[in-house]
This record gives structure tokens, C-alpha cells and sequence, in this order.
């Protein structure tokens, strides 16, 4: 009953504020630009061979999403290792 009551006031309290007045801000002052075009703008065109760079760097390919994340929250400490007694 409890529940019901709840869910009732809550839906309640949001019809009435969905229902709230609004303020009207007017009607919006609206105004037009003409378009001009340019075509006396330079063409060049780039001939040039783009060349290969060489990276010695690994890339790793994880199978799964944050790996990265996960490993690193992973961490042992000094103090986490067991000890013998």
C-alpha cells in the first residue's frame, strides 16, 4: 500500500509540474543575409608523394574493452603480499 501510495504522489507531483505555465518569450526577431559567391578564390593542387613514416612501436590488439583500466587497477602492493608466520 505503501508503494502504491508513493508512486501515485510521485506521478502526481510531476503532472503538476509538467502543467506549470510556461513563459512566453514573444515572437522571435528574425532577419536574412544574402549568399555571395566567390569564385576568383585560387585553385592549387599539392603533386607531392606522401612518404611513409617508420615507427618501431608496438601496437597490442586486447581482447576485451579496458584492459588497460583493469590492469592497472590491479596493482599489489608491498603490503598486500602474504607473509610467512
Amino acid at each position: 500500500m505503501k508503494a502504491f501510495l508513493t508512486l501515485v504522489l510521485i506521478l502526481l507531483f510531476g503532472a503538476v509540474a509538467l502543467a506549470q505555465k510556461t513563459t512566453d518569450y514573444g515572437k522571435v526577431e528574425t532577419f536574412q543575409m544574402d549568399i555571395v559567391l566567390d569564385a576568383s578564390l585560387p585553385v592549387s593542387y599539392n603533386s607531392g608523394q606522401i612518404e611513409a613514416t617508420k615507427e618501431d612501436a608496438v601496437a597490442r590488439l586486447y581482447k576485451f574493452k579496458n584492459t588497460r583500466v583493469k590492469k592497472a587497477l590491479a596493482f599489489t602492493t608491498k603490503k598486500n603480499k602474504p607473509k610467512l608466520a
